[in-house]
């Protein structure tokens, strides 16, 4: 099987991880990204990116992050297809499993991200990107004057559930019980005008055509018979976005949420090894925020393997 060796290894090709690569490369260090899947990130199953700064607001998710990728690429970074499925952090050199081979490196980056969940309904995963998002914050303004829906009962839900009623004509709150009397956040969302709650009930399906989602399919408890909902746009919030950290064992510390846990300069428990983007668990999920990630990871990685005391400026004055 084949070794390769390099500076800087990357789990992960989306825009955290690209955006390392793009500045390593640019650093004169051997990087190498290793990509399960370019077709499946967060941002890749985008259908429309409005909100990152510089680039057409009719730009998709894939279209922007092909263009990282080949930004990165252009640079001098490897770019590779490839599944780890197991990481050692110990010693000097990190090294990365996968099928096609070992890489060993003096930096390792986890850019791995946070889609690490089933589909939770019959036909989620047919519609992911195409009605089916997990972030209002990103996709709620495409939905202005339409209706749609949030299925769960949870705290991301019931905040993101807030972030669509100034879009959405009717948001129909799908939950399987109750909320708490006491939970004030939850009686705030169903006194909204444009608020349909529809408490102890199930989502049974997702439904569409080529063009998207059109619908959903759900069931009351206290009801035989299935009732359709005409939405565009669905939103699940079942158990979140679970941050993808199975192959990296217990040789990384994470927080309570299962976020890695990482300081200033995205430098995790262990060190020679770092953090980016979504599998940081954090509270905004936006592909600029990874970017930025990735941005100060970089830096610090080439201060720490040229023993620098400052960080590298990247602009020239003139």
């Amino acid at each position: 099987m084949e070794t390769i060796e390099a500076d800087v290894v990357i789990v992960g090709g989306g825009p955290a991880g690209c955006t390392c690569a793009l500045y390593t490369s640019r650093a004169d260090l051997k990087t190498v990204i290793l990509d399960k899947n370019p077709d499946v990130g967060a941002l890749a199953i985008t259908h429309q990116i409005a909100n990152y700064p510089g680039v057409p607001s009719d730009i998709s998710g894939e279209d922007l992050l092909t263009l990282m990728r080949d930004q990165a690429v252009q640079y001098g970074t490897d770019y590779r297809r490839a599944q780890v499925f197991g990481v050692d952090v110990t010693g000097d050199l990190k090294t990365v499993y996968t099928p096609e081979g070992t890489f060993k490196a003096k930096a390792l980056v986890l850019a791995s991200g946070a889609m690490g969940r089933p589909a939770s309904f019959k036909g989620e995963s047919d519609f992911l990107g195409k009605g089916v998002s997990y972030c209002a914050t990103c996709d709620g303004a495409f939905y202005k004057g339409r209706e749609v829906a949030v299925v769960g009962i949870n705290k991301e839900a019931i905040e993101e559930a807030n972030v669509l009623t100034k879009f959405a004509s009717t948001v129909h709150w799908i939950t399987s019980s109750d909320p708490k009397e006491e939970d004030l956040h939850a009686q705030d969302l169903i006194k909204q005008p444009n608020v349909k709650h529809w408490s102890r009930t199930r989502l049974m399906q997702i439904e569409g055509n080529e063009g998207g989602v059109t619908g959903v399919s759900i069931k009351n408890r206290m009801e035989e018979k299935n009732q359709s909902l005409g939405v565009e746009g669905v939103f699940v919030y079942m158990s979140g976005s679970k941050p993808i950290t199975d192959f990296l064992g217990d040789q990384i510390a994470l927080k309570d949420d299962g976020g890695v846990v990482v300081d200033d300069f995205m430098a995790t428990t262990s060190e020679g090894v770092w953090a980016i983007g979504d599998i940081r668990n954090t509270p905004f999920k936006q592909a600029v925020v990874a970017a930025s990630d990735g941005c100060i990871s970089a830096m610090a990685i080439d201060r720490y393997l040229n023993s620098r005391k400052s960080i590298r400026v990247d602009w020239v004055h003139s």
